[in-house]
Order: C-alpha cells, then structure tokens, then sequence
C-alpha cells in the first residue's frame, strides 16, 4: 500500500511474520529506538543489534516530551554517516511520535523506518506524518508533519498486547467504521466478537481496511487544514479525558468514549438518530473496560482540559460530530458547542457505562 505525500511517498508494508527484522536488524548506518517491554518480550528478534546502536525506551506518555527526543538526537550524533543515518523505530505511538519527529528535526531529515507494534499505531497513527509531543500538562502541543520511509506491519506483536491496550487500539478501528457509515456500522457489528479473540485473519482485514479509510482523508488534506480535521471525530472528549484522568485510560479507550459522548450531542441537535447512536454504543461498550472511579472527575476539568486542546481556534468549544441520513454518515465540524452540552455528554457516558 502506496500513501501519497507532499513530503515523500512511502509505503506500508504488511507482513505474516517476523522475519523481515533480520533484514532490518542488519541495516548499514542505522539507529534503533525499541519500546523496551517490546524488547523483552521479543529479545531474540533483536539480538544482532550492536549495543551502542540500542536505545531502549519506557513508552509512557511522561515520556512523550522534547527532552527524550533531544537525547535520542544527541545519540545519534555519534553515527559518522549523519544524514545518511537510518532510524528505525519499533513500539506504538509513542515510540512513532518521538522518533518521528527526531528523523524530521535531526540534520533536517533522514530515512526512517517505523514497525508498529500495537493495534492502535498499526490501524492508525502509523501513517498521516503526524508527530506529536506533550508540553507540561498539554498532550501533543509541539509536532511536525513527517512519515516513515517504510512501514511494516505484522499483527503477531498483536497477540503480546495486554486486553486493555488491544481493546484501546479496537477503539480506532471501530471509529473509521462508524465514520464509513451504516455498512461500516453493519460491518463492525458483525465481526466485533472475532476481533476481540483476536481472530489473526479478520484484525488483518481491519487494520487495512482501516488504513485504507484513513489514506483518503490525508492524501486530500495532508497538513490537517481542512478534511483530515474529520478524522478527529471524538478526539476532543477523548484527548480531555486521559487528560483528566492522567492517562490512566489509554488513547483508544478515551477515543470509544468520546464517540459515545459526541453521539449524544448529536442526537440532542438532531443530526444523528437514536437508532445509529445505540448501535454504535453498544459497540463502544464491549471495548470500554475501565475503572468507574477513574470517571469521577470534576466536570469543569474536562472543560478545561478541552479548552486547551489544539484544535480550538477561539473561546467557543468545537468539535467534529457525527450526522447521518439514509445510511449516509457525514462529519460536521461545529463551533458553537456549549458548557451544558458537554456536561450532559458526559454524564449521559457515566450512567451508561455504570448501567451496562
């Protein structure tokens, strides 16, 4: 699969196994950045890599800042062949936003190759070029846009997830179905139980599937001016509730759960039925498992922490919301929603979720 960019075209490359690593691991001139549990869980796989072209990483979001990123660069200033330094990163998205934005920063470029090892980076952040750094208590306000040279993506690192990061990464696939409509709707519905066994031949058609969705959106408006902006649908309760919550509730759990809430408003405004909105909820539900106590956070946080976020342009709150008419799903990016709006959204998630 070709994605095209203004930057540089590249390609992701999906593979059955993990033998692609012994070609990678012998790479001339190269840097590894590794996710240091995807390191011991699968050490073997990287056992060629010389020691001083090792830099292994606790992949959490206090982790996520310019200061990692600067000591990865003062690493690779030790490699004699500079920018013709490959860097090749292998975790989650993390791992992607860090080394990405070091492969972009770093002598103004250099070649980068990305394997992503969870569900959530494989079936989404790995390609669109986005990197993204925290700032103090701000998630992902400094980044850049660059993307991999090569991405590979093999699901068996799928199979060492933990149940909470596999479901948190179904949280995203199940988002671009919802976004396709009611035949990704329909679609999602009946294959959400093989997906959570994580059935190897039915989450490969879903990570492509889902990239394939994604690729349209970011070939249109690569630099987030316009269209791609729709790819935020429930990003702005998501990104305010790990906010909240400390990241306690990962990205793609977070994300689950501003889809439920953004409905809401939707169906409050009439631009969503009750019928697609319980559908979709009932989704969402098989792949929320938190703790409730997490939830019991002081409302006017969650607005805060969403006025703060990125995507707002001025005082009032936006954010893109899901409409649907005959079938057909349509993301509308509003400006003008209210304190009351959102506090009814999430207290809306709350009972339903202490209710299921």
């Amino acid at each position: 699969m070709i994605i095209h960019s203004k930057i540089k075209d590249y390609e992701v490359v999906m593979e059955n196994n993990t033998d692609f690593l012994n070609d990678l691991c012998g790479l001339k001139d190269s840097q590894f950045v590794i996710d240091e549990k995807v390191y011991r869980l699968y050490s073997d796989k990287f056992s060629s890599i010389p020691e001083d072209r090792l830099i292994l990483i606790e992949a959490i979001e206090h982790n996520k800042i310019i200061d990692t990123a600067l000591e990865i660069c003062e690493k690779m200033t030790e490699i004699p062949a500079k920018r013709n330094v490959t860097l090749i990163s292998v975790g989650g998205g993390i791992i992607k936003d860090l080394t990405g934005f070091v492969a972009n920063i770093l002598y103004r470029g250099i070649k980068w190759i990305f394997v992503p090892t969870t569900l959530l980076a494989s079936s989404d952040s790995c390609i669109g070029g986005k990197t993204s750094l925290n700032y103090k208590k701000y998630k992902n306000l400094l980044g850049t846009f660059y993307p991999p040279d090569t991405i590979y993506v093999c699901p068996i690192f799928f199979d060492t997830l933990s149940e909470k990061d596999f479901k948190s990464g179904l949280g995203e696939v199940i988002k671009f179905n919802i976004m396709a409509g009611d035949t990704g709707l329909t679609n999602i519905e009946n294959n959400i139980d093989k997906l959570l066994i994580r059935d190897h031949k039915i989450v490969s058609e879903f990570v492509l599937s889902s990239l394939e969705y994604k690729s349209k959106f970011i070939e249109i408006d690569e630099f987030d001016r316009g269209e791609r902006i729709k790819l935020n649908f429930a990003h702005t309760f998501g990104h305010a509730i790990e906010v909240v919550t400390n990241y306690c509730i990962p990205h793609g759990t977070a994300v689950a759960i501003g889809m439920i809430m953004a409905d809401s408003i939707s169906v409050k405004r009439g631009l969503l039925t009750d019928e697609v909105a319980n559908r979709s909820k009932q989704v969402l539900l098989k792949v929320i498992d938190i703790d409730v106590d997490l939830l019991n956070v002081d409302i006017n946080d969650v607005i805060k922490a969403i006025r703060k976020d990125k995507k707002q342009t001025n005082d009032s709150l936006a954010a893109v919301l899901l409409a649907n008419n005959k079938g057909l799903s349509e993301l509308v990016i509003v400006y003008d929603m209210t304190i009351e709006e959102v506090k009814y959204s999430f207290e809306s998630f709350f009972d339903d979720y202490t209710n299921k």
